[in-house]
């Protein structure tokens, strides 16, 4: 289904502190029909303060930035423009920095190196609503996904069926003397299991046993274990 046509110009917010850098990314976008740079900031403060004032469709922003990193930048404006969506342009290609770019609720990351359809591609996309990442960006989120989920299962293959157990009675809330009562084992052979869950799984609170056993569907969330 085609995408409906937009009635005025896309506004965006540019952000970066190398004022050539502004004024190349400026002058290409002022030549595309569709697209209006509604004003310019040249750090993370800036950015915030010129978002709430202008209301823009679009921030296309930096990571590195002085007073306020871009990332830290993206996750209020989050909050406080929640109808301008965020496009990191950085030259960092590192998986802790894209990483970081999904969680600081940036909707897209485009390498300063791509080209200028690229850059028009991944505007319109993440103007549209939707996500986009270069390529070497999104390889890196793939792998980090494949990594994640063969760590998980292989956690869980990891863990003997009475490990299953406890796990699961740990994530519903339960303590050790009551898991304990209701297996029908020892104190100090449940605190040995919890230990050894712990281990296998190299998680070592509560919480993050919760979590895990939450995401391997070990747990329902709407009829916790007590």
């Amino acid at each position: 289904m085609p995408k409906p046509k937009r009635n005025r110009k896309l506004r965006i917010l540019l952000v970066d502190d190398h004022p050539v850098v502004r004024d190349g990314i400026r002058s290409w976008l002022s030549q595309q029909p569709s697209l209006e740079v509604a004003g310019e900031a040249a750090d993370g403060e800036e950015a915030i303060e010129s978002a709430v004032r202008l209301q823009p469709d679009l921030v296309l922003m930096d990571i590195s930035l002085p007073r306020m990193s871009g990332l830290d930048a993206a996750k209020i404006l989050r909050q406080r423009v929640p109808k301008a969506q965020v496009l990191i342009l950085s030259v960092h290609n590192k998986k802790e920095f894209v990483l970081e770019i999904v969680r600081s609720g940036a909707r897209g990351y485009v390498l300063k190196e791509a080209g200028p359809t690229e850059l028009l591609k991944a505007i319109e996309t993440v103007a549209a609503g939707e996500v986009y990442f270069s390529a070497p960006a999104a390889k890196l989120l793939l792998q980090e996904h494949v990594r994640r989920s063969n760590n998980s299962h292989d956690g869980v293959d990891r863990l003997s069926n009475r490990e299953r157990e406890v796990l699961v009675s740990i994530a519903g809330g339960s303590m050790n003397k009551e898991i304990a009562v209701r297996l029908g084992l020892s104190l100090r052979t449940i605190e040995t299991h919890r230990e050894s869950i712990m281990r296998k799984l190299d998680i070592h609170t509560v919480a993050g046993l919760t979590k895990f056993a939450i995401t391997e569907g070990l747990v329902d969330l709407d009829s916790p274990v007590k």
